[in-house]
């Protein structure tokens, strides 16, 4: 596949991934969102485990997977298991969020659940819907204070994403730039691109050719691994 090649089918892919994530939201029985949080019996058996809290859009709520073991949160604690590390992760992605949506939500996790790492993987509808970066990064940029406000210690890692090439370079450059700032603002962790080796390879990803498969989603767990193993 020449370079030009894969660069259109990860512009396809982001656009789709975006534009399917704005609006279908996941929701349990009630038809409230999808958000796992430690509040059942089964759970509370692992309060004692220190936290890893995913909160995120529909990468992180697993769309589309039959199992959401199977998501990339999933695969993590699988590693962390398979590793005997004495961590809990907590899947908090709703489909279809944007980062003015997660700076709503971010409060009540908060109040429900003790975090000792936040990873945030928001912003990909707002570059669909050609939101102003500034309000993304004033929305990422207000979670993050919220967080360590509630939870001084916590680790924080970014998750970083690109918005769709039909918004144009200027918006685009931009937007990128967003998740690195934010970063080197909060001293926190960077995973340059959620999506890389996934994004734009057919066999990777659902028969909507926009939401990874269960394999897809072990390449996306092995790129936060890389850089959550190492605050961990």
């Amino acid at each position: 596949m020449t370079h030009l090649f894969r660069k259109i089918l990860l512009a396809f892919f982001i656009f789709g991934i975006f534009s399917c994530g704005d609006t279908t939201t996941q929701t349990n029985s009630n038809n409230s969102p999808t958000s796992t949080v430690e509040n059942t019996p089964q759970q509370n058996t692992a309060k004692k485990k220190k936290q890893i809290l995913f909160f995120g859009d529909s990468l992180t709520a697993g769309y589309g997977l039959e199992d959401p073991s199977n998501s990339y949160v999933g695969v993590i604690q699988q590693k962390l298991d398979s590793l005997n590390m004495d961590y809990k992760a907590v899947s908090a992605g709703v489909s279809g969020e944007t980062s003015s949506g997660g700076n709503d939500r971010v409060d009540w996790i908060l109040e429900n659940n003790k975090i000792d790492v936040f990873i945030l993987e928001l912003g990909a509808n707002d570059g669909l819907r050609g939101i102003p970066t500034e309000e993304t990064a004033k929305n990422l940029t207000s979670i993050f204070d919220k967080v360590k406000a509630k939870f001084p210690d916590a680790k924080l890692i970014v998750a970083g994403m690109y918005a769709p090439p039909n918004m144009g370079d200027d918006f685009n450059k931009k937007f990128a730039a967003i998740f690195p700032k934010l970063a080197k603002s909060y001293n926190a962790a960077l995973v340059p691109f959620l999506l890389d080796g996934v994004a734009g390879i057919p066999e990777l990803n659902q028969r909507d050719r926009i939401h990874p498969t269960s394999k897809g989603h072990e390449i996306l767990a092995d790129n936060v691994w890389t850089v959550l193993q190492k605050i961990l």
